[in-house]
């Protein structure tokens, strides 16, 4: 069967890096919608909110004091997920209630003062820094000898539970692998030992051959629609060299993947004309003191948002019970992010680029 056949026919698709299958139905995207409309929240107005805590000079939830800082301020979360001292725990009692002690630290990363600045708005200097401080905290923690996992992610707008709309992200680091890392570095590990080379370098010379779900691409990085994706606007940023960590980037690709992630962000926002919800995160190789020369430096985008700014997909039904589905192709996806331009839509209102 020809690709152009597997466009139009109920079909699913191999994740390698996951080792599952995604159900793809192209000709759902026809059907009507009767379903929840998403109220869209309005984007930040000010460039300070006294009631913000991440906003320089402002007191935190518990009291604490946010320094009047001018470029990125990173900090341990005031309220963490998992903490440094953990009593050992180990539970088990049958091999079905199981139960261990797991350690980690939370830090909260702001990119900017700036309470309405969000990545497709900063320059690339502004960028540059964030960057920065992202491998300077992989660098950091990994130092740590119990950190095993070092998770960088950025939940963006109420659609995707951010509690605060000053931009920030988190930095998760655990004394084991997650479970989505793990799959993954299984399948770098397998793949690697079959084929004597990279499962994402692979993959990626496939995909800049065949151009049906590139993005955008720079001299460093490549944004794609990935071949099995489950959300309908998911990409997959890629380094262009085989590296497993922002901490190995040079300066030139440090400003490169500045460049790509207010590329594709603001691609993002022009689709609907919106401040587009996403969750973001790097996969980073472990830091467990092994060598994982298999690993590729990677990072998710999953927006929710299906049809406009106010209809998004839901995770349940055969999702939660079967397995991963989608209706939009990816080709089609990255077709309309691809159309959807790199001038912000503010710019175009205002008759401006951005610098």
């Amino acid at each position: 069967m020809n690709f152009e056949k597997l466009l139009s026919i109920p079909h699913k698709r191999f994740n390698p890096l996951l080792s599952e299958w995604v159900l793809v139905s192209p000709h759902r995207t026809r059907r009507p919608w009767l379903g929840k409309m998403e109220k869209v929240p309005a984007a930040p107005a000010v460039t300070y909110d006294p009631n913000c805590y991440l906003c320089p000079g402002n007191k935190r939830a518990n009291g604490k004091q946010t320094p009047q800082y001018v470029e990125t301020y990173t900090f341990d979360n005031d309220y963490p997920a998992l903490l440094p001292e953990a009593e050992p725990l180990q539970h088990e009692q049958h091999g079905l209630l199981v139960g261990q002690a797991e350690r980690g630290i939370c830090r909260v990363l702001c990119f900017s003062p700036r309470h309405d600045l969000t990545v497709p708005r900063m320059s690339l200097r502004e960028l540059r820094g964030v960057i920065d401080a992202w491998a300077d905290q992989f660098s950091a923690l990994a130092h740590n000898s119990w950190i095993r996992h070092i998770q960088i992610f950025e939940n963006r707008g109420e659609l995707m539970g951010a509690s605060n709309p000053h931009p920030h992200c988190q930095i998760w680091a655990t004394a084991s692998l997650p479970n989505l890392p793990a799959r993954e570095n299984e399948s770098f590990r397998y793949y690697r030992a079959e084929k004597h080379s990279c499962l994402l370098c692979d993959y990626l010379h496939l995909e800049l051959q065949r151009n049906e779900r590139v993005v955008c691409q720079n001299e460093a990085f490549a944004v794609v629609v990935p071949f099995w994706a489950v959300w309908p606007f998911e990409t997959l940023v890629l380094s262009k060299r085989h590296i497993g960590s922002l901490n190995q980037l040079s300066g030139e690709e440090c400003d490169l993947l500045g460049d790509i992630l207010r590329r594709i962000t603001i691609r993002y926002d022009n689709l609907f004309e919106t401040a587009f919800p996403y969750s973001m995160g790097f996969h980073q190789s472990p830091t467990d003191g092994e060598s994982h020369e298999a690993w590729h430096l990677h990072a998710h985008f999953f927006p929710p948002l299906l049809r406009s700014a106010t209809v998004r997909k839901f995770m349940v039904g055969y999702e939660l019970l079967g397995s991963p589905q989608r209706d939009l192709t990816p080709e089609a996806a990255a077709q309309r992010l691809v159309a959807a331009g790199e001038t912000h839509y503010l710019d175009r209102a205002a008759g401006q680029s951005q610098p």
